[in-house]
């Protein structure tokens, strides 16, 4: 059986995402997102899945970051996930959860519902796990604590928590981006879909040798009527001011078109690096379709 990591504990979105992606892989939880990257690279896995991007919050930097600068791996598959929020506590502390003096979550998710925490806690003391799950699991083995988490319902039921408050994230188009990374140059398939959708991630450096270098970037993929879906700077943490540009063209990396576009810029000075072309899979069609085991099942 295919090995898949995910930040783990049990009951992570990443578990949720990777349970939907790859429902008959063998998931295998990591503490963090670096060691479940560095997990595939030293082979105790095939693959990891990985949050990209929030709607609410934009990328999640540890794992971009960590991506480009030290454990390069390819981009095999993606889906967006929705995400809900929830303020879950221990069922002894249900009647007074607005006394509570800590809060335990993600960042990630303490910004998701940062209103939330203004008007009902204000006064509560915020603590950052590792993945939102962890601070489930931390309410459920310290009962005595005056404490709560923000987590998803999955997250309550695999740790016996009750939700003291239902969907809290300040937006409620609140989604997050899952990428399935792998070793090789293979991208995941699921046939039983049909054609899927595919996307292009280029990451550029632009030449400081003239002025006007992100307009003429701009201006190799525009003419082509080659369409970006997203770009976004990035330090490359060689001193300030110094940035390069990750860009998501709504395209499978093809013969023709792509690679002339990357070609006209390397012309221009510019440093191009494909970090993968591959398939954009829908949250709705992958949850029809899959027939993973539940929290329940594997804890």
């Amino acid at each position: 059986m295919v090995k898949t990591a995910f930040l783990g504990p049990w009951g992570s979105f990443t578990e949720a995402a990777a349970r939907t992606l790859v429902p008959n892989d063998e998931l295998i939880p990591y503490k963090t997102i670096p060691d479940s990257m560095d997990a595939v690279k030293e082979g105790e896995v095939t693959r990891a899945v990985v949050p990209m991007e929030n709607a609410i919050e934009g990328s999640v930097n540890i794992t971009l970051d960590y991506f480009i600068h030290h454990q390069r791996l390819n981009m095999g598959g993606e889906v967006s996930a929705p995400i809900e929020q929830h303020l879950l506590i221990h069922a002894d502390h249900l009647d007074n959860w607005k006394d509570v003096k800590t809060v335990y979550s993600h960042p990630q998710a303490i910004a998701q519902c940062h209103q939330f925490l203004r008007k009902n806690l204000p006064d509560t003391d915020i603590h950052y796990t590792n993945s939102t799950a962890e601070a489930a699991k931390y309410i459920a083995e310290h009962p005595e604590e005056s404490a709560a988490a923000i987590a998803n319902e999955v997250a309550a039921e695999a740790y016996s928590l009750t939700l003291a408050e239902t969907s809290i994230n300040d937006y409620p188009n609140n989604q997050t981006r899952f990428m399935l990374l792998t070793n090789g140059d293979e991208v995941f398939t699921k046939e039983e879909l049909g054609d899927t959708p595919y996307k292009t991630t280029l990451m550029i450096g632009l030449s400081s040798d003239f002025s006007g270098a992100l307009h003429q970037v701009l201006a190799a993929f525009a003419w082509r009527k080659i369409n970006l879906t997203k770009i976004e700077s990035r330090p490359t943490k060689t001193g300030l001011g110094n940035y390069f540009f990750i860009v998501d063209v709504d395209k499978k990396y093809d013969d023709v078109l792509l690679p002339a576009a990357c070609e006209e810029l390397k012309a221009l000075g510019c440093e191009v690096q494909v970090l993968g072309s591959y398939p954009v899979f829908s949250w709705d069609h992958l949850k029809k379709n899959g027939k993973g085991k539940t929290v329940k099942e594997v804890i």
